[in-house]
């Protein structure tokens, strides 16, 4: 029987150490290795799209290239069904600073479940590529390829995707997102009318909904360097540069483009061909005064916007719940984004 070896291997314990050291992390979030192998703990479940049947509305996820494993799932509102009106088609992309997050996210389900069914629309809820294994433009590009299928499906007149394509109309297509996906739905609207994505009557771009979207730079606002952010926030400035870090281009400061909309060297608003937009404040977000500035800048270039400023709630209260005030003030956001979509 040969003798077991008991010895001391360097080699082997060099890589096991390599492997342990930790260069990036957000507790409880995401932790990135500095072999490049990253973990995102469950801290969030994520559930099956079965789940809304019981609210009146139907939900099935749907695959938009099996190649690159993009997908979605897809919301449709019951009395959908009972009425010859068609219904607009609403685009989502979730938040979770382009690192974390799924369109299967039990959070994610619950809010356009209830979005669906009291705006009444139909949503396509994008599950893109993260960050930082696919860094940005990655999700905008996704976002951009979920539309071109959309686009190629109806045209098509797939059977597969006639049980939602037939109830939506599609020339009153809207985007949205919140945090990231804000972020995300505002690339893909200016790439759509810069000629990336072809913008036909078929698939014509009516409005953008920006939920406390997540932008930033290297000279930090007020409500950056000031907010004091209780325990239960769910973005800190810290977390914030963390993100940014994983999800731009290697090398690129806060001032990219991708994140500083209104930096020197970023397209110029006033070029930009935009629909009517609406963004959504939240009064204790760190974020509140780069949104409120960038939705001014928006108006001074000549572009629709509204503005909401929803008070005594801070950044995602709308999924996480983590505010007193979280229940109404989601409520009231359905109610304005439901006009927006009818207006």
């Amino acid at each position: 029987m040969a003798a077991i070896s008991l010895r001391h291997n360097p080699q082997a314990n060099n890589t096991n150490q390599q492997r342990e050291i930790i260069t990036e992390e957000i507790q409880g979030l995401i932790r990135v290795h500095r072999d490049g192998r990253v973990e995102r703990p469950s801290i969030v479940p994520s559930v099956s799209s079965t789940v809304a049947s019981e609210r009146g509305v139907t939900a099935k996820d749907v695959m938009i290239n099996k190649e690159t494993n993009l997908w979605a799932r897809v919301y449709v509102p019951i009395s959908a069904c009972h009425y010859s009106k068609l219904l607009p088609l609403l685009v989502y992309f979730h938040g979770g600073g382009f690192c974390v997050g799924s369109a299967a996210w039990s959070c994610y389900h619950e809010f356009l479940t209830n979005l669906a069914s009291k705006a009444n629309c139909v949503i396509l809820s994008v599950d893109y590529h993260l960050a930082p294994e696919n860094r940005l433009p990655m999700a905008y590009d996704d976002g951009c390829n979920a539309l071109m299928w959309v686009k190629r499906e109806a045209l098509n007149g797939s059977c597969v995707q006639k049980w939602w394509l037939s109830h939506c109309n599609m020339s009153s297509l809207f985007l949205a997102g919140d945090s990231a996906g804000a972020n995300i739905a505002y690339n893909v609207a200016t790439r759509m009318h810069m000629g990336s994505t072809s913008n036909t009557p078929l698939l014509s771009l009516k409005g953008v909904i920006l939920i406390q979207p997540f932008f930033g730079g290297e000279e930090r606002t007020f409500s950056e360097k000031h907010s004091l952010q209780p325990p239960n926030s769910a973005l800190t400035l810290s977390v914030s540069d963390t993100y940014w870090r994983l999800a731009l281009p290697l090398g690129a400061t806060r001032d990219h483009s991708y994140c500083n909309l209104l930096a020197d060297g970023s397209v110029k608003l006033r070029d930009l061909r935009l629909p009517s937009t609406m963004v959504c404040v939240a009064e204790m977000d760190i974020l509140r005064d780069r949104n409120l500035e960038f939705s001014n800048a928006l108006a001074k270039a000549g572009k629709r916007v509204e503005t909401v400023v929803y008070k005594g709630v801070g950044h995602a209260f709308h999924v996480l719940h983590n505010y007193q005030l979280s229940h109404s003030r989601t409520q009231d956001m359905i109610s304005h984004i439901r006009n927006f979509l009818n207006q």
